[in-house]
């Protein structure tokens, strides 16, 4: 291994403060070069946080001392604006289609969701990145069990894990300890957001869906502000407080002027084993009636069956676990009525935030 590696390898070890995250991971750190023993570097601050040179320049020299071969370092401080993601059609290289998966509250199965259709749009032939955007709650890589695995860092991107055949990007991915809490405030969350977007090596992709957490705060405004989504999809229950509040993500994206595409009713149904009769457990008509009130499309009804829970519990999802059972077949049917559903480039660019 390098001399140069090794530096690299310690500075890993330098925390940001709140983020709790690393210089090198954050890609703070840029032309690291190491000549005679003497490494030079620079660290890359965004005016909001130019303070942080007082703390980071003691914890480089700790951090550096430990380095066999290594006699010195220089940093250099650079103090740059935040870049803004650029917005039109082409916000994103290579991303022809981003799509927000959306819910107004919590428990509707909208991540399960997203992941099982993420999965169903790779057996349609596209390829699929899924962004989980619940920075307190991620979930994505305990679905698609990959919560252990951590993101390679190269030229200063952050490489997707792949799990089934699609890309993938969580903070769950990010954190030392699965169980550890993110308390973040506002600014911080939006940031993050920025970081998924920019500093990921999505590639080429036909469809990067974005799991955002419920509700309409913080992450899913940074989100419309951010980038030009093609269109949402929102997600409830059949019941009618999950659909009247589901209404509430609705109308802040409508605001936004992104294209809604339609309503998925999860839980719709649960079918039972034995006699193959079809009971409403949680009442019925609720994403119809939205649907016809707001002139959307009500894109599917998915089942309430335990299998579904059962394969998120172990990591593979029904639609790769049982992929000709009758609810993934459900999760196709989703995939497919979604196509339809795609506004034209025309109606995506008028759409546009």
């Amino acid at each position: 291994m390098s001399l140069e590696q090794h530096v690299l390898d310690a500075l890993k070890t330098v925390l940001v403060p709140d983020l709790q995250q690393d210089i090198v991971t954050l890609g703070m750190v840029e032309n690291l070069k190491v000549a005679h023993g003497i490494a030079t570097f620079s660290i890359t601050l965004s005016p909001q946080s130019a303070g942080l040179q007082a703390t980071l320049t003691p914890a480089i020299k700790s951090a550096l001392q430990g380095v066999t071969g290594l006699n010195d370092h220089a940093v250099h401080y650079l103090v740059r604006p935040t870049k803004a993601v650029p917005r039109g059609p082409e916000g994103i290289p290579g991303i022809r289609h981003i799509l927000a998966i959306g819910s107004g509250k919590g428990g509707v199965g909208k991540s399960t969701v997203s992941v099982n259709l993420a999965l169903a749009l790779k057996q349609l032939g596209y390829r699929v990145g899924l962004l989980d955007a619940d920075i307190y709650g991620p979930s994505i890589p305990f679905l698609m069990g990959v919560q252990a695995h951590k993101p390679l860092v190269k030229d200063n991107q952050l490489q997707p894990i792949i799990s089934h055949g699609i890309s993938l990007m969580s903070m769950g991915f990010l954190l030392p300890n699965a169980d550890d809490p993110i308390v973040w405030r506002g600014p911080m969350l939006a940031s993050a957001m920025r970081q998924f977007f920019r500093d990921v090596a999505w590639g080429e992709l036909d469809y990067l869906l974005v799991d955002l957490p419920p509700g309409t705060g913080d992450v899913p405004l940074s989100l419309v502000q951010l980038i030009p989504l093609t269109g949402a999809v929102i997600v409830i229950t059949p019941q009618a407080v999950a659909a009247a509040i589901g209404v509430k993500t609705l109308r802040m994206l409508q605001q936004s002027k992104v294209p809604i595409l339609g309503v998925v009713e999860n839980m719709s149904h649960f079918v039972c084993p034995q006699c193959e009769t079809a009971t409403p457990i949680f009442a019925s008509g609720g994403a119809q009636a939205v649907a016809e009130r707001e002139g959307i499309a009500l894109l599917g009804q998915l089942p309430l069956d335990p299998g579904i829970r059962a394969s998120g519990d172990v990591g593979l999802p029904l639609v790769v676990q049982d992929p000709h059972s009758p609810s993934a077949k459900a999760f196709l049917d989703l995939a497919e009525n979604l196509q339809s559903a795609m506004p034209s480039p025309a109606q995506t660019e008028a759409g546009t935030p």
